[in-house]
């Protein structure tokens, strides 16, 4: 096993499956936007047929949505097999290979869940499916950044003094998306949970806009990227959500068609958003957590002297 701590080649493939885990996401989203969920009444065959001879090229509509969402279930299942043994084969640290060992059975667990959802024809279960997608994304998405060459020399920001309050307020913000994003699988799987999600859509763009300016005003680009990542991104997704109400309830003069080309786009867009920045959320969290823990081993007041002189005020009271 290899004794430089930093693998490039691992990096390169967990971004890799990050980049490819958002096919299925992708297939998924459609075929719950289309409601094709059950195109097909048997699983792990498609009409019978072994899941890599069925002809998906000439299907259409829901079976060729749902035969997709399939077909990048399999591709994504490869890539996180591969992740795994370079992993084994090449990364050093212990806890970072078993978190890639994590992530494979993370997978085999979501293919297992998703043919549950088709044998017993149960949408509740398609509800836990979009839900636990959004965790194995974020873990994902935490391998690269913890195998990646920044994670080793995050360590140019020498002081920890009032990177605790951050660090907590980036879990609360973390949970406060993760739980949005639950409700709007509610809205969308049961139909419930309508202005719940609505409600609580403010407090989860006030937690996230509280969190990125304080990350920015670090002076850390390594932290500074994502949160201005998150600020776009939470600014696209309230718009998206609007645009997403406006279709499918009307507003004004606008009739709602249900089914049209611009009710699914938005419906669509707003969910991969959705996880997007949940994902985003975490990586956000992760670098914190990194920058806290290093710092912690040196002397200085960088890192303060950045947030007080920002005039931001910090998460638990920290001056």
């Amino acid at each position: 096993m290899s004794s430089n701590p930093h693998t490039p080649w691992l990096h390169r493939l967990a971004v890799l499956t990050v980049c490819v885990a958002l096919l299925p996401i992708l297939m998924g989203t459609l075929v719950t936007t289309k409601d094709a969920g059950m195109a097909f009444p048997d699983w792990p065959s498609s009409d019978g047929h072994n899941m890599l001879t069925y002809p998906w090229l000439k299907s259409a509509g829901a079976k060729f949505l749902e035969h997709g969402h399939r077909l990048a279930g399999i591709l994504i299942g490869l890539a996180s097999i591969a992740l795994a043994i370079v992993a084994w084969r090449d990364e050093s640290r212990a806890w970072v290979r078993r978190l890639t060992y994590g992530i494979l059975l993370a997978v085999i667990a979501q293919g297992i869940l998703g043919g549950q959802r088709v044998l017993l024809d149960q949408r509740g279960l398609a509800f836990v499916h979009g839900s636990f997608a959004a965790l194995v994304m974020a873990l994902m998405a935490s391998i690269a950044v913890v195998t990646s060459r920044d994670w080793f020399a995050a360590s140019g920001i020498p002081s920890r003094r009032g990177l605790g309050g951050l660090q907590i307020l980036a879990l609360a913000t973390c949970g406060c998306v993760f739980l949005q994003y639950v409700l709007g699988g509610l809205v969308r799987h049961r139909g419930m949970a309508l202005y719940e999600h609505l409600g609580f859509a403010f407090l989860a763009a006030l937690m996230v806009i509280w969190l990125a300016m304080l990350a920015v005003a670090s002076g850390s680009t390594w932290l500074r990227r994502p949160a201005s990542a998150l600020a776009l991104l939470i600014v696209v997704q309230l718009g998206l959500g609007a645009g997403a109400w406006i279709t499918k309830f009307g507003f004004g003069g606008y009739v709602a068609v249900y089914g049209s080309l611009l009710q699914d786009l938005m419906r669509t867009a707003h969910v991969l958003c959705g996880m997007l920045l949940f994902v985003t959320t975490v990586v956000l969290t992760v670098r914190i957590a990194r920058v806290h823990r290093i710092s912690g081993s040196t002397n200085g007041n960088q890192f303060a002297e950045h947030i007080f002189d920002s005039g931001l005020p910090l998460p638990g009271g920290a001056r």
